[in-house]
C-alpha cells in the first residue's frame, strides 16, 4: 500500500507540475484521491494489525477493489492472476480441453456429456450425447458440480487423461484416453446456399481471424451461384472491434470511417477506416439481429445500416457502446477498463444504459425521448441512445411455460426430456438430413405418454396471476362479490398436461427436433435444421426476393417507421441455455 501511494505521489508531481495554471477542481480532485488512498491503508492497517480474527488479504482487499469497480460500469473489470485464464478466453475465444458442452444431471447427481463438438477431442474419442461423467484419472466425479468438473477437464494443450463414463444406451462403464488440445470454437459454425439463391451465413463471435472465416465463406457461397446474403448476428455478444471492420469493409468501399473511439485521454480516440477494396458492394444483404446481439455485433449491423448497404431485421440490439482495453497490473494482474465510446457511421452511439456513479453503480436505460435523430448516408432517420433499431421488426416465436420446464435441469426436474432423447438416439442410429428432419407425430406421441407417466409437474404462469389476483381482491375487498366469477374462471385454468402437450405440440417438436439434430449433426445441422421453423430467416428471404421490397426499405421516407411483421406475444425465452464449455 505504501508503494502504491508512493507511486500516486509521483503521477501527482508529475502530471501536477506539467499544468502551470491548474485550477481548482483539479487540485480538489487530486486531494480527494490522496485522501481517500491514505484513509484506505490506515483503515487496513489497523484491521491487519489488530482485528480479532486473521484476515485473507486477498478476500478483503479484494471486495475493495471489487466494490470500488462495482460503481462504474459492469465491463469494468479486476482479474487476479488466478482469473486471468479467463479473460483470456473471453478475448481469443481460445482454451485447452475437450472440446464439449457439459451440464449437471439432477436426477443422476452427476455431471453429464451434453454435446460434443465436431472434429474435437471428446468426439474424436467417441464420447456422445448423455455419457455420464464418473472419473477423470482416477478422481471420482460422482456427485462435483459443472464448475469443478470443468476445471479438470481443461489442462495444458498436449496432456494426457483417462476419463470414465457411464453410458446410458448400454448401462456399461467406458474409458476414454483423451488428449487435450486447444480449442477455438468456430466463428461461422454454419453456412450454405438455401432454396432461390440465398446465402445463409451464422457468426456467432468476433473472435480473432473470424472476418477470414466470413470472407471464405461468402466467396465459397458466390462460388455455388449465391446471389443475396442473409448474414445472422443473432446472440452475438461482439469481440474484436477490428474484426467488424474488416468485415464491414468486405461491402462497402475502401476508405470510409467506420467507428470513431471518443474517451478522457487523447490516445483514446481512434479512427477505424476501411482499408483495403470491398469484394461485393451491390449484393442484396439482409442481417438477423436481437435483443443479444452486442458490442462489434452492433458496430457491423449498425455501420451496414448507416451506409444503407443491408436492411437489419428482427429485435433492438443489445445497446453496448463502450470501447474496453486490458491494463497490466503488478504480480500478473489484469483490470479491464472502460476507456471510451465508439460512434458508428452517422455519428451515433448505441449504447442503452446511462452508468451513474453515485448509489454503488445506479443504471438508468435511456428512453427513447432522450435520443438524438442521425441520419444515414442516403438520408434515412436513425437514432442514438438504444441499440440499433431494426428496419424490419420481426418478434421471434415466444416459448411456452411447460417448454421451458421440460428443457430445464434444475432440482426438481425429472429429466423426462433428455432421458426421452437418450432413447430415440439409441433406437436410431441414423436419421434424415439435417436440413429437413422434423419429429415424426408418432414419436411426439410417445415422448407425450412419457411425459405423462413421469410424474412430470410444472407452474402455471395463469394459475400464479389468478391466485395474485384473488389475494389482491380480497385485500380490496371486493372477493366475495365476484366469487363465483373466481370459481368459474379457476375451473377452467385447472391443470390438464395432457391438454398443455397437444396444444404446445408443434413448439414442442420443434424443440426435440433440435436437441436431436445437434446429437448426429452437431451444431453446424442444428442450424440448418432450424432454418426451416425460423420466422426472422423467412421474412428475411421474402424481402430478398422482392427487389422492391428491398430498395424501398434503404429509402429515405418522412417519419417512415420501421415495418412491422407479424409478431408474438411475450419475449423469447431460451431454455436450452448450457451451462460450461469444455
Amino acid at each position: 500500500m505504501r508503494k502504491l501511494l508512493l507511486a500516486f505521489g509521483l503521477w501527482l508531481l508529475t502530471f501536477g507540475g506539467s499544468a502551470p495554471a491548474q485550477n481548482k477542481a483539479d487540485k480538489d480532485h487530486n486531494f480527494k484521491v490522496a485522501k481517500n488512498l491514505e484513509t484506505f491503508s490506515a483503515i487496513y492497517k489497523y484491521l491487519d494489525m489488530m482485528y480479532v480474527d486473521t484476515l485473507d488479504a486477498d478476500e478483503v482487499v479484494g471486495n475493495g477493489i471489487n466494490y470500488m469497480l462495482h460503481s462504474l460500469d459492469p465491463y469494468t473489470v479486476y482479474y487476479p492472476e488466478e482469473k486471468v485464464k479467463d479473460l483470456d478466453l473471453m478475448i481469443s475465444g481460445k482454451y485447452a480441453g475437450i472440446g464439449a458442452l457439459i451440464r449437471y444431471n439432477f436426477a443422476l447427481k452427476n455431471v453429464v456429456i451434453d454435446e460434443p463438438y465436431e472434429h474435437m477431442p471428446a468426439a474424436e474419442a467417441g464420447l456422445k450425447k448423455g455419457d455420464v461423467i464418473l472419473s477423470i484419472s482416477d478422481s471420482s466425479m460422482a456427485g462435483k458440480d459443472v464448475s469443478y468438473v470443468s476445471n479438470r477437464l481443461r489442462g495444458d494443450a498436449g496432456t494426457t487423461f483417462i476419463l470414465t463414463v457411464r453410458r446410458p444406451s448400454t448401462d456399461k462403464k467406458m474409458k476414454f484416453r483423451i488428449t487435450r488440445r486447444t480449442i477455438q470454437l468456430p466463428a461461422v459454425p454454419y453456412y450454405g446456399v438455401q432454396d432461390g439463391g440465398v446465402g445463409y451465413l451464422n457468426l456467432n463471435s468476433f473472435t480473432a481471424g473470424c472476418a477470414k472465416d466470413v470472407r471464405r465463406a461468402f466467396l465459397d457461397m458466390k462460388k455455388q451461384g449465391m446471389t443475396s446474403l442473409v448474414f445472422d448476428l443473432r446472440n452475438n455478444g461482439g469481440g474484436s472491434l477490428l474484426e467488424a471492420v474488416n468485415i464491414v469493409n468486405m461491402f462497402v468501399p475502401k476508405g470510409l470511417t467506420l467507428v470513431k473511439t471518443v474517451g478522457k485521454l487523447e490516445r483514446a480516440n481512434k479512427e477505424y477506416k476501411t482499408t483495403v477494396e470491398p469484394i461485393d458492394t451491390v449484393m442484396p444483404i439482409v442481417v438477423l439481429v436481437n435483443d443479444e446481439t452486442a458490442s462489434a455485433s452492433e458496430i457491423t449491423s449498425g455501420s451496414l445500416q448507416d451506409l444503407d448497404r443491408a436492411v437489419v431485421l428482427g429485435t433492438r440490439t443489445y445497446g453496448k457502446g463502450l470501447v474496453q482495453a486490458s491494463m497490466d497490473l503488478p504480480y500478473n494482474a489484469t483490470l479491464k477498463l472502460t476507456t471510451s465510446k465508439y460512434y458508428i457511421p452517422s455519428g451515433r452511439c448505441i449504447q442503452a444504459i446511462n452508468y451513474k456513479h453515485a448509489n454503488g453503480g445506479y443504471t438508468e436505460h435511456v428512453p427513447d425521448s432522450l435520443t438524438h435523430v442521425f441520419h444515414t448516408a442516403d438520408g434515412r432517420e436513425v437514432r442514438d441512445g438504444g441499440g440499433i433499431k431494426p428496419d424490419v421488426e420481426v418478434r421471434p416465436d415466444s416459448l411456452p411455460n411447460i417448454a421451458f420446464y421440460l428443457a430445464s435441469s434444475g432440482r426438481d426436474s425429472t429429466e423426462v426430456m433428455w432421458n426421452w432423447e437418450l432413447q430415440y438416439l439409441k433406437k436410431h442410429p441414423a436419421i434424415g438430413p439435417a436440413k429437413t428432419f422434423v419429429l415424426s407425430d408418432a414419436d411426439y406421441e410417445d415422448f407425450k405418454q412419457t411425459v405423462l407417466k413421469s410424474g412430470f409437474k410444472y407452474d402455471r404462469e395463469s394459475r400464479k396471476y389468478l391466485e395474485n389476483l384473488v389475494k389482491l381482491a380480497k385485500f380490496e375487498g371486493y372477493y366475495e362479490d365476484a366469487k363465483p366469477e373466481f370459481d368459474a374462471l379457476e375451473k377452467k385454468l385447472s391443470h390438464n398436461l395432457a391438454k398443455d402437450l397437444d396444444y404446445n405440440r408443434q413448439t414442442l417438436k420443434k424443440l426435440l427436433t433440435s436437441d436431436l439434430v445437434s446429437a448426429y449433426y452437431y451444431q453446424r445441422g442444428s442450424l440448418e435444421n432450424s432454418l426451416q421453423f425460423d420466422k426472422q430467416w423467412k421474412k428475411a428471404v421474402e424481402i430478398l426476393q422482392n427487389p422492391a421490397e428491398y430498395r424501398k426499405l434503404l429509402q429515405p421516407a418522412a417519419g417512415r417507421t420501421a415495418v412491422k411483421a407479424e409478431t408474438a406475444a411475450g419475449p423469447a425465452v431460451d431454455a436450452k441455455a448450457k451451462t460450461k464449455t469444455k
